[in-house]
């Protein structure tokens, strides 16, 4: 046997029983906290009781409705409105307005407006008042430099449908 095979072997005895020690040392630790007494549980605190209030002011405006809806859903009780289903869609009603970009205006041969959309995937459409945009076929009733005007026609929550004043404002104006 040579000598660096002993060295090998003596060290690597040293090391295990190095491991060793360590193992016992954590074990002893470990059955030292088993061995403690548990710590006491702090009791639940005690709440008092809310005092009950009563809600007088059903026939007022139910303060969890914005009051432009509010008041939109007063005027709109008694009109009748109906999404045609009938008409062509056109292609700018297949995006969410949410998803439309003005981008721009100009003025048409006949002198009127028309505006300028960007879609999701980036083509640019024209529109003019009458063309329809957006899932809940807006209708535009105004264009100006800077903005769109336009009515949806969206469900009131009743079996029945409302008309919804919208706005598509400009986008990317330069300060």
């Amino acid at each position: 046997m040579n000598k660096t095979t002993l060295l090998l072997g003596v060290l690597s005895l040293l090391g295990l029983s190095g491991c060793d020690s360590r193992i016992d040392a954590v074990n002893q630790q470990m059955a030292a906290i088993r061995n403690e007494a548990p710590l006491p549980i702090e009791p639940a605190p005690i709440f008092t009781p809310v005092p009950l209030f009563n809600y007088s002011a059903h026939q007022l405006k139910s303060p969890f409705m914005p009051s432009s809806l509010a008041a939109e859903l007063r005027i709109m009780a008694g009109k009748r409105v109906y999404p045609n289903f009938n008409r062509q869609p056109q292609p700018l009603e297949s995006y969410a307005l949410e998803s439309l970009n003005m981008k721009g205006s100009m003025r048409g041969k006949s002198n009127e407006t028309i505006a300028l959309i960007q879609t999701p995937d980036g083509q640019v459409e024209r529109v003019q008042v009458g063309s329809y945009l957006g899932v809940n076929q807006g209708r535009i009733v105004k264009i100006s430099p800077t903005q769109i005007d336009l009515v949806e026609i969206v469900p009131d929550g009743r079996e029945g449908y409302v008309e919804r004043p919208r706005t598509l404002v400009l986008i990317g104006l330069a300060p």
